[in-house]
């Protein structure tokens, strides 16, 4: 038991030391490191990762293992530091008789003009079995392998970041948010959790403040030169990887000096396609201009996208066509809607190829039973319209998609699929094709795993089909089949619109790609929509009444309205919003339900399925209390009823 007058003081730093070793979390590998360096005569570790991401976090906690076994600690701030080698010196002096001591330097990177003279003259002249370990934003030269260990500090895992969540008492609902924001950055993980716990979380769940924000920036960027080379900044956060051609695209001064600086900096890294930010970084820069200066988010994006449409445009036809559009997709990732329709994650683990002889077989075996009919009738008509879909590892087939291509010569002959069928209906009733005009139809996009859902395969189906709207040569018409309960929303943002069935229509004649890249634009920094004309449009009763279901199923998203053709409807005619007008009618039609009293369970399921945010029909039956398959017969009578009323109303 401790006595004497230093009692308190040993108490009180054995309560921190113990409070920081239960708040710690991970870096396993670092502490069996150190620890391993403890028995060594002179081990040296230098540690360099991005600001916030834990190195002063882990310093402390090695200075704890090093107390822990009778070693003497030394501890250096570089911010405190003279960075001369005396003034450094004097920081670091050892105390007299500490035989064993161990060195901790942290934010080195503000002396770290001294770095060569620490490893080569500073270090070497330090008394047998002192073990070293120096911190720093930086990494060091590569001579320091020569005399010790690097380490470059990254992420905790996503177990080590949960438990760390967990221990700072955020509730297990809005840890999942959490970590799509901060991902295993601890800093953005404790900032984070300090605004979760606050009880700060808004009617949509955790989203980061702009005091988070404000304060991940200051720790993680700091100051930089010049009002320009903030903005390379921005655009280097905005765009999946920038070069200098891009920086030169956006940027009013010369781009080659600023991509020299953008690239030293220890929170970017580089790539076969360029530089990039760590995710947190990337995030916060983002979301702060977004808030900050929307207009110029606006004209930034724009200049960017730009130049990417340009690349896609100069690689027709070769391996650069996937990631030139993989770049311009990336630009969608901040759309509401669209964001939840793309995993962004492709990891080099799928590619798309050419169909090829030896296809058909594994392409067959792929297919659902009850397309697989069809798919090889259009292997038999069209077998350059296919998109095969290999593993890296094994060249193997695991999914494929169509784009079929169909021209004026084929109108009058059904091909006995259905799907196109009813495509060429739409189109010959709607606006026929001209002289040397073609339709196509995106089918089947197939991928066993996750069938029709989001998955790295369906990001590269994604861009396949954007490369064909960009390039397309004289295309009238495209049609995308995709099943509508999941994917309605983000056909409204690619300006698709139902026309029944599976299937989602654009005339590219009436709205022509650079506009429609500019609409969808608008709709993911503000969610307008650029107006195909100024009159309303003329919807037949069967697209009347998939735009209804469709607009059911995006009402929380406005967005998604903003796209709905019901926007250009007499529904909403003449409204100040029509996106707050559409959405204001649902419900007005869905309460007309309530008028009798045997209809009240068909009110129920519309309102658990669309208006209270369920993620599946499942938990809405579940909310409505009823099984399944009776909430599914409700919902199918209430939704007709619905429609009924609007039809009345738009035809009335």
């Amino acid at each position: 038991m401790a006595h004497g007058p230093d009692a308190p003081a040993r108490r009180l730093e054995e309560r921190l030391r113990a409070a920081r070793r239960r708040a710690f979390v991970g870096r396993a590998a670092e502490l069996d490191l150190f620890r391993a360096a403890l028995d060594a005569p002179a081990a040296r570790i230098f540690v360099h990762g991005p600001g916030g991401i834990g190195k002063s976090t882990l310093l402390r906690r090695l200075a704890d293992e090093a107390r822990a076994a009778g070693r003497p600690v030394v501890w250096v701030d570089g911010r405190s530091v003279e960075p001369s080698p005396s003034g450094f010196s004097a920081a670091a002096a050892l105390p007299p008789g500490a035989t064993g001591a161990v060195l901790l330097v942290d934010t080195f990177e503000r002396c770290q003009g001294l770095e060569g003279w620490l490893r080569d003259r500073f270090l070497p002249g330090l008394p047998d079995g002192v073990l070293a370990v120096v911190a720093g934003r930086r990494a060091p030269d590569a001579a320091w392998a020569e005399r010790g260990d690097v380490v470059a500090l990254g992420d905790l895992s996503p177990e080590d970041a949960t438990r760390m969540l967990s221990l700072r008492g955020v509730p297990s609902g809005s840890r999942e948010a959490l970590l799509g924001f901060a991902g295993g950055h601890p800093l953005a993980l404790s900032l984070a959790a300090e605004v979760a716990v606050a009880g700060d979380v808004g009617p949509d769940g955790w989203a980061p403040t702009r005091d988070v924000i404000a304060t991940l920036l200051a720790r993680l960027v700091g100051e930089v030169p010049s009002p320009a080379h903030r903005q390379a900044l921005e655009v280097c956060a905005h765009a999946r990887t920038t070069t200098v051609e891009l920086l030169g695209a956006v940027l009013d001064v010369d781009p080659v000096p600023i991509f020299a600086w953008l690239r030293e900096l220890p929170f970017v890294s580089s790539g076969r396609y360029g530089a990039y930010p760590h995710d947190v970084v990337r995030e916060a820069l983002d979301t702060d201009l977004r808030w900050r200066d929307p207009e110029g988010y606006r004209a930034m994006s724009a200049r960017i996208r730009a130049h990417l449409v340009e690349r896609v445009d100069a690689a027709a036809g070769s391996d650069a066509l996937l990631p030139a559009l993989a770049a311009v997709h990336y630009l969608h990732r901040q759309g509401g809607f669209a964001a939840d329709f793309m995993t962004w994650n492709g990891d080099g683990a799928a590619f798309e190829d050419e169909y090829r002889d030896g296809d058909r077989e594994a392409v067959l075996r792929l297919a659902p039973e009850e397309l697989r009919g069809l798919v090889e009738y259009w292997l038999d008509e069209a077998p350059t319209a296919f998109h095969v879909y290999r593993h890296s590892g094994t060249d193997e087939a695991v999914g494929f998609m169509a784009w079929l291509r169909l021209h004026q010569s084929r109108v009058d002959i059904p091909t006995g699929d259905p799907v196109v069928d009813a495509a060429w209906e739409h189109a010959r009733r709607v606006a026929p094709l001209g002289r040397g005009e073609h339709l196509a139809v995106a089918r089947f996009l197939v991928y066993p795993p996750a069938y029709q859902r989001p998955s790295p395969v369906m990001d590269l189906m994604l861009m396949r089909i954007v490369a064909e709207f960009i390039q397309g040569e004289r295309l009238g018409w495209s049609f995308l089949a995709f099943e509508p309960d999941f994917w309605a929303p983000l056909m409204a943002h690619a300006l698709h619109d139902p026309i029944g069935g599976t299937l989602f229509a654009h005339d590219w004649r009436a709205m022509p790609v650079r506009d429609w890249l500019s609409s969808t634009i608008a709709i993911e920094l503000d969610g307008t929509r650029a107006l195909r004309d100024a009159g309303r449009v003329a919807l037949s009763r069967s697209e009347f009444d998939g735009a209804v279901r469709v607009a059911l199923r995006s009402w929380r998203s406005a967005p998604a309205l903003a796209a709905s053709p019901l926007r250009r409807s007499r529904l909403v005619d003449g409204a100040p919003d029509p996106v707050e007008a559409l959405r204001g009618l649902l419900v007005e039609a869905t309460d007309s339900l309530r008028a009798a009293p045997r209809d009240a369970r068909l009110h129920r399921a519309v309102v658990a399925a669309y208006f209270q945010g369920a993620a599946t029909q499942e938990e809405a039956a579940e909310r409505a209390g009823v099984p399944f398959g009776t909430f599914r017969r409700h919902l199918a009578a209430g939704v007709d009823r619905v429609t009924d009323w609007l039809w009345r109303r738009e035809t009335g």
